[in-house]
């Protein structure tokens, strides 16, 4: 064949010239640091939802709400697990790219 295919995968587009060996840190940094403030917003969102007292204003319907108030506590504290996991993952990505550029040598003592 005279004529070079590509076959570009509908989810992985990537450059001719670019290397697959070579990692983009900045945008796996980036990435972290969105869902980082994703998880952030989820747990302020449920949190304000479990805050909510509407078991006293309906006492009718007093045992439904504390259940949603709960499951709402739990999904905030979740979320809360979720930032803190992913600040970590942001961290790991920029140590892992100054090492790739040699700027950080972990030591071992």
């Amino acid at each position: 064949m005279a004529e070079e295919e590509h076959h570009h995968s509908l989810f992985h587009h990537k450059k001719d010239n670019e290397d697959p060996l070579e990692h983009d840190y900045e945008k796996e940094e980036k990435h972290h640091k969105h869902m980082e403030h994703l998880g952030e917003l989820g747990a302020a969102a449920a949190g304000v939802y479990a805050l909510k007292h509407e078991a006293k204003k309906d006492p009718e319907h007093a045992h439904k709400h504390k259940i949603e108030e709960e499951i709402a506590a739990a999904a905030a504290v979740g979320s809360g697990g979720y930032a803190f996991h992913e600040k970590h993952e942001k961290k790991e990505s920029k140590e892992e790219d100054e090492e790739a550029h040699g700027k950080k040598h972990h030591h071992l003592f």
